[in-house]
């Protein structure tokens, strides 16, 4: 089994990779195929900027959580995770995943009420599904994390 501090640096490549590609589709694909969209369908087209915008503001979320998750590794890097540093990444990483979400059901709630087929909503339901139970994972980690933390710091008072 590979250990965590072994699972650092080929972590952090694919963390590159992945902020990389999604800059990629926030400055190109994205707009672009909005756009495209906008020009098959005109009657959407009214679409184009909403969905664009909101599409990239989801990216940006992803962007914030991969950028705090760097931070994190560079404290279990430096043995510093049980630190009240390493709190505010997570309140980071916890307050993304919140903006995506609220946006998310905005997003679900008007799809919904203009649905003329359910299987669109239905997708948007399970990501939203998905995104809840991340951000929910997200805060039992946070807790777990304070406890260690606070375990810790009184240890290094007895000591």
């Amino acid at each position: 089994m590979i250990t965590g501090q072994r699972a650092v640096a080929p972590l952090r490549v694919f963390l590159v990779l992945l902020f990389g590609v999604l800059v990629l589709f926030q400055t190109m694909s994205l707009p672009g195929q909005f756009a495209h969209m906008a020009r098959q369908d005109p009657e959407m087209a009214y679409l184009r900027w909403p969905a664009t915008a909101i599409s990239i503001f989801w990216v940006l979320c992803v962007q914030v959580v991969i950028v705090a998750t760097w931070q994190l590794l560079t404290l279990v890097k430096k043995d510093r995770i049980f630190t009240e540093a390493s709190l505010r990444w997570v309140d980071a990483i916890v307050w993304a995943i919140l903006a995506g979400w609220v946006v998310l059901v905005g997003v679900f709630l008007y799809v919904g009420f203009n649905a003329e087929d359910p299987g669109l909503p239905l997708l948007l339901f399970l990501g939203l599904v998905g995104v809840t139970v991340l951000g929910l994972l997200m805060v039992v980690l946070r807790t777990l994390l304070r406890q260690a933390t606070t375990l810790r710091s009184d240890l290094e008072q007895v000591i």
